[in-house]
């Protein structure tokens, strides 16, 4: 493997590059490789067997590949980020399929020292040809919050990739929260978003730029908590932009309907009551 750690900087490209033939298969649509740590069998299993394994079947038959990479640190330079994280997005569909894209612009970096203040990400996503790249910074990071940023990553991959036609009845539930001017989000940048799409638009029909990027958003937002949710027991953050719990659970529902956890999980607590009772009922 050709990438050594007195390496201080590599872009996240050069790094993909050397490392393509390093790739461990998880399964035949994922693939990993770590730089940051040794994984140990435990470590294998909380970072990449359980996350994937918990991933509803619907959901990543829609995926492309995936190849997941742990560094130790991300540096982002010049760059204006989209969302909490590296995401890389601002493309459309069809341009982000194209067969043979450019590479991405140097502007994020593995590293292996720690980022200067304010410099540092905790992931970034890209895609290449048919196959996308998630590479994640753990080196100061819980497992926890590396469980956010690998799901963050996955479902803005599933926002940005989905046929349109997937996300209509989310946009559907989303109008009907504008006209009812539902208070709240998921996570800050959607309610950002939100509050100024309520301030430029009044008729909340209306299909404009502005609503679409928005929904976009929102959508990744829910499909990370649905993820983390499904994997995890996890609690929802509660504070003033908090979405209200039944809009939030409506929206959940949405998603477990569309795309089903795998057999033997669950997002809420009584469907894990019924999977119990279906299991007495089948070993009695």
């Amino acid at each position: 493997m050709s990438v050594q750690p007195d390496q201080a900087r590599l872009s996240v490209w050069e790094f993909r590059d050397s490392i393509q033939k390093d790739l461990v298969p998880l399964s035949t649509q994922f693939s990993y490789f770590s730089i940051a740590t040794t994984l140990a069998e435990d470590d294998l299993r909380d970072y990449l067997e359980d996350p994937v394994t918990a991933l509803p079947p619907a959901l990543s038959a829609m995926l492309p590949r995936v190849a997941i990479l742990l560094v130790p640190y991300l540096e982002r330079v010049n760059a204006k980020t989209n969302g909490r994280n590296g995401s890389k997005s601002g493309k459309t569909v069809k341009e982000r399929r194209e067969p043979k894209p450019d590479p991405p612009k140097a502007e994020d970096f593995v590293s292996f020292e720690r980022p200067p203040e304010g410099r540092g990400i905790g992931s970034t996503l890209w895609m290449a040809g048919d196959e996308a790249t998630i590479i994640t910074a753990v080196q100061d990071l819980e497992v926890a919050d590396y469980h956010y940023e690998l799901y963050h990553q996955l479902a803005t991959l599933a926002g940005e990739t989905l046929p349109f036609e997937q996300l209509q009845d989310y946009r559907a539930l989303l109008r009907e929260e504008l006209t009812l001017r539902v208070h709240g989000e998921v996570d800050e940048k959607s309610w950002l978003l939100k509050q100024a799409l309520q301030r430029r638009q009044t008729n909340m029909r209306r299909d404009t730029k502005g609503f679409r990027v928005y929904a976009l958003k929102s959508f990744i937002d829910t499909m990370t908590l649905y993820l983390h949710g499904i994997c995890c027991d996890i609690d929802v953050d509660t504070g003033p932009r908090q979405l209200p719990s039944r809009y939030l659970r409506r929206r959940l529902r949405l998603l477990s309907g569309a795309f089903p956890p795998p057999e033997g999980y669950a997002v809420f607590p009584e469907d894990v009551d019924q999977e119990v009772s279906t299991r007495k009922q089948l070993a009695d």
